[in-house]
């Protein structure tokens, strides 16, 4: 994995043939779980995909399910949310940065580019849209991780 500037992510995708292009997928890294989401073709739309379960011992697996999706998918990129602080070191930052340290190592998921953006609040912003809806925890945690992938990859669609 290669990491890029967000900008030149974008324009590689924008200066790319119709026929090469492909789609990115966002990644909500948590504690326990990773929320998946993917882009249309055109990189302009974001849904949910899945959530997977993040463990040290499962990384070899986890990075087996990105290569599978790469090829479904014709994945091109993935934007990694990332939690900056200017102030100061975001407790979860070393997380993320070690998650995505730990795919790399495991060589499957070779020339493909990724890229850190702004995760601010994405988890919490989806907790009080559900809030109302008063559903089973477990089943809330799942979709809060999947829409805060959406979220991330849909903001930085702009």
């Amino acid at each position: 994995m290669q990491y890029v500037k967000p900008l030149h992510l974008f324009q590689n995708l924008l200066k790319a043939h119709a026929l090469e292009r492909g789609r990115l997928l966002g990644l909500d890294v948590g504690d326990k779980y990773v929320g998946l989401a993917v882009s249309d073709l055109d990189n302009k739309i974001a849904s949910p995909l899945s959530v997977l379960i993040r463990k040290k011992i499962n990384i070899d697996l986890m990075a087996s399910d990105f290569q599978s999706l790469i090829s479904e998918l014709s994945v091109v990129g993935f934007i990694v949310g990332y939690p900056f602080d200017r102030r100061r070191l975001a407790p979860n930052a070393s997380q993320v940065k070690l998650f995505i340290d730990d795919l790399s190592e495991k060589g499957k998921l070779d020339g493909l580019k990724y890229t850190f953006w702004d995760e601010c609040f994405t988890s919490k912003n989806v907790e009080l849209l559900l809030k109302p809806l008063s559903l089973h925890p477990i089943l809330a945690k799942t979709i809060v991780d999947e829409f805060a992938a959406v979220q991330i990859l849909q903001v930085s669609f702009f």
